[in-house]
């Protein structure tokens, strides 16, 4: 029975049965495969035939990842990476060459950023960077030499949002491949597809993994896109290990359920907050107050598990109430069980500018939230005391 219901695609979505008739796919810890015969070997290589050549190539556990996130994600096919960042950079690096041209949203992932600016000048490849906050503008900046669209929605960490209706429409206006950073919501909340997107990007590392264990990177497109990312990956090595590609298949069978937990505890979390007398602004998807409210319930299921607010005061109540958590972790990852907390400014997007950061609100009072699952009423706790403890 083929399901198009996400939660069965999560579970159900396996590789072929091994003769020992195993009911959890097993993990296929071989870097390489052997062959019937030279003439199978040949036919491999030459693409006539399908299967296993070398684990940095394809691997079942890899396979099995591949077919369930592009089922969840709706688009034809995937491709896996050695991490979220390996990802991005090897699907520009892919889709790009010598002279072409990027248009990206202004809030973007600090390291993606210095892709942009620091590393892929090296290739002649330049980016331009267009406001979150004014759609109307980005048609402006299109270039002749304008390959591709990027986005992050919700960004990281302002929890801007942008209509991808409208970024949809652009792109296919003027030809151009979409690539959204799908990282925040997962397909189980957000499925880009469905409003024009190209290309659906993940860190792994995040939700998909849920519980802070591996590395990651996916990549989901059309068979013709990927068939492109495939054959750049094929040769520049960034390669999922079996391991972790079979860890991730088995956490996507619990992401619907996690992401439920994930976004009624953030909302509470925001909620709690926009109540605080210490905080001078709540920023999530799913609260009334938010600038984008109506364009995260037309392309949101619910609000996703990250919460950023802005504290009142001078940094260092900031770094008090940081300081004074006791349960809550202080760290730079986000999706896992544990609730996170981390300071954009000084830590994950530290390596851009004042003036760079002021410009997609990641001021110095912006403290970012990842919600876990852990009883509301115990991270609610920990964030009032070190509230608490820092503004007293």
């Amino acid at each position: 029975m083929k399901s198009k219901n996400f939660e069965t695609i999560a579970i159900r979505e396996n590789i072929e049965k091994s003769p020992h008739k195993e009911h959890s796919t097993p993990i296929y810890l071989t870097s390489s495969y052997q062959f019937d015969s030279a003439e199978e070997m040949r036919d491999l290589f030459t693409g006539d035939i399908e299967g296993n050549i070398y684990s940095r190539y394809s691997n079942p556990n890899t396979n099995e990842l591949i077919e369930k996130i592009a089922g969840l994600e709706k688009m034809e096919n995937a491709w896996c990476t050695s991490s979220g960042m390996a990802a991005v950079f090897t699907t520009f690096m892919a889709l790009l060459k010598n002279g072409d041209h990027i248009l990206s949203s202004s809030s973007v992932f600090g390291s993606t950023h210095q892709l942009f600016f620091n590393i892929f000048p090296n290739y002649g490849i330049t980016t331009s960077y267009a406001s979150i906050h004014n759609l109307d503008d980005w048609e402006k900046l299109i270039q002749p030499n304008t390959k591709i669209i990027y986005a992050e929605t919700p960004s990281n960490p302002a929890l801007d949002l942008i209509d991808l209706e409208v970024l949809g429409k652009l792109a296919k206006k003027h030809n151009l491949i979409l690539i959204i950073d799908n990282c925040f919501t997962t397909p189980y909340l957000q499925t880009p597809v469905d409003f024009g997107c190209d290309i659906s990007i993940h860190s792994a590392t995040k939700y998909i993994d849920g519980q802070g264990r591996g590395l990651g990177g996916l990549i989901v497109g059309s068979n013709e896109l990927i068939a492109k990312i495939e054959a750049f990956a094929r040769h520049s090595g960034p390669a999922l290990s079996p391991f972790n590609a079979w860890m991730f298949s088995k956490s996507l069978e619990t992401l619907a359920v996690r992401m439920d937990r994930h976004c009624d505890n953030a909302l509470e979390i925001a909620e709690f907050l926009e109540k605080s007398e210490f905080v001078e602004k709540v920023k999530y998807p799913f609260l009334p107050s938010h600038p984008q409210f109506e364009i995260a319930k037309k392309q949101m299921k619910k609000g996703g598990g990250m919460v950023t607010f802005y504290f009142k005061g001078s940094l260092e109540k900031g770094v008090k109430f940081i300081n004074s958590l006791k349960m809550c972790s202080i760290s730079a990852n986000l999706g896992d069980t544990k609730t996170i907390v981390t300071h954009p400014a000084s830590s994950t997007h530290s390596k851009l500018t004042e003036e760079e950061r002021n410009s997609v609100d990641i001021t110095y009072n912006l403290i970012r939230i990842s919600v876990g699952l852990e009883s509301i009423d115990d991270i609610k706790e920990d964030i009032n005391q070190a509230l608490n403890v820092a503004f007293a």
